[in-house]
């Protein structure tokens, strides 16, 4: 007893009669006899099929009425199903109408029981597309959550319009693309707005942190892997390079992998292939290649951390990515940016930054960019009291003495000292340092591990 059925026919008896055979089989069964009201009666009462009759005019049996309200129902709504009612001698007609969009028609006069299994078999179909719709509704809103279309990138200086016309020019290619700069500046949005202007941007941008992923994790992780490959593989999984196929692949951190794992990075990359565990079958991969570090590669392959080869295969070309203490106003723009997207989820949309509080925000060094000013004005505008945001709102000195005292460190020593610091602050708490700091806690805990904090 379920779907909503509509009958078209002019004809009164054959509308009585069929709403009398229908009623008892389905939720609601609705009758017209001039087509005129057809589409009106379908967007009003959610129609889930339609029995159409070929021929309303008297004397005229050229079946073009029906093709003509076919298309109108196939335009309104293409989940619908509709079924045609036809004479005998219609038959080639009722053919053609199946080819322009019908589900099958039924000849005149009837069979019940054969009419009654046709509307069921109709009614499945139009579940399956309305699945298939919602599906499919669903898959780009996913893929729209993963790779937001709105441009993100905020600045005016002169280091990032220099940044801006590279991103247009390569962003058109395939070429693989290498970011660099220090922790904080935005590698992941510049990624991302890379994505958004190349000819991948209807398809998704998958995101890898290689920092986060253990080594025992990583071939299931970007892989993927089979059924029974190993203990806990209870179902097929593909990984990251096959979901990110036809789309876009960006590896963070990058420059955290081991000479192992590089290795099989590289094997990927060159050989455009990838091989799920438990599986000998190699699946052909067709993405566009974004990493990203803060480490110095050249370095690192002078000291046997990092292959030359590899380095090659990723870097076609190179973008560095300026820290925010060279950014000038930028600074600004980016903190009037956060102001509006943090005043108004904290609803105190009247909120403005006082003129010390920018000056404060311009000398400031920030030695965490763009992630250390965004957390810096969501924790003022929670604290702030008043419409203004003063200095102490800001809570900025205690990181002045701390970049002071690391303005001649390594970036990995800066990180070790911002992590300790942070740890310091939060008595401990890794989920809130975590959160501080602006990566999840997998990656926290390698960096734990490698400072041998």
């Amino acid at each position: 007893m379920k779907g909503k059925i509509l009958v078209v026919d002019d004809n009164k008896s054959v509308l009585t009669a069929l709403e009398m055979l229908l009623q008892s089989e389905f939720k609601e069964v609705y009758t017209l006899k001039d087509p005129g009201n057809l589409i009106s009666t379908i967007r009003q009462n959610q129609i889930d099929a339609v029995l159409l009759d070929m021929n309303f005019k008297a004397g005229i049996n050229t079946g073009n009425e029906g093709i003509h309200w076919l298309k109108q129902i196939c335009e309104t709504d293409p989940t619908i199903s509709v079924v045609l009612i036809t004479a005998y001698g219609d038959v080639e007609l009722a053919v053609k109408a199946v080819k322009e969009g019908a589900f099958d028609f039924i000849l005149k006069p009837w069979d019940n029981a054969k009419l009654i299994s046709t509307l069921h078999a109709a009614l499945k179909l139009r579940t399956s597309k309305l699945e298939n719709k919602g599906l499919r509704e669903k898959t780009k809103s996913l893929a729209q959550e993963i790779t937001p279309p709105e441009r993100t990138i905020i600045g005016q200086s002169a280091c990032m319009k220099n940044v801006f016309e590279i991103i247009k020019k390569v962003a058109v290619t395939d070429a693989n693309i290498l970011l660099t700069g220090e922790n904080g500046t935005g590698k992941e949005v510049i990624a991302r707005e890379i994505h958004r202007l190349s000819v991948r941007n209807k398809e998704i941008m998958v995101c890898v942190d290689m920092g986060a992923i253990s080594e025992t994790l990583f071939e299931s992780e970007l892989f993927g892997h089979m059924k029974g490959a190993f203990t806990d593989a209870k179902e097929d999984r593909a990984g990251k390079f096959e979901t990110a196929n036809k789309g876009t692949l960006f590896l963070d951190e990058i420059g955290n992998l081991t000479i192992g794992l590089q290795a099989k990075i590289l094997a990927a990359l060159q050989n455009r292939s990838v091989t799920r565990i438990g599986s000998n079958i190699p699946f052909r991969m067709d993405i566009r290649l974004i990493s990203a570090t803060n480490k110095d590669l050249q370095t690192m392959i002078a000291n046997g951390l990092f292959r030359e080869d590899l380095l090659y295969r990723i870097n076609t070309i190179t973008i560095e990515i300026p820290p925010l203490r060279e950014r000038g106003s930028d600074i600004l723009m980016l903190a009037e940016f956060y102001l509006n997207k943090f005043g108004s989820k904290y609803n105190k949309p009247s909120l403005e930054i006082g003129q010390k509080a920018k000056q404060r925000l311009m000398n400031y060094p920030w030695p965490g960019n763009v992630r250390e000013l965004q957390h810096c004005i969501e924790r003022a505008v929670i604290l702030a009291d008043k419409d203004e945001i003063d200095e102490s709102n800001l809570a900025l000195s205690s990181n002045t003495q701390l970049s002071s005292s690391l303005s001649f460190q390594t970036l990995e020593e800066m990180e070790k000292q911002m992590i300790l610091a942070s740890i310091e602050k939060e008595n401990g708490n890794m989920s809130a340092v975590a959160k501080n700091l602006g990566i999840t806690r997998p990656t926290l805990y390698n960096k734990l591990k490698r400072y041998r904090i």
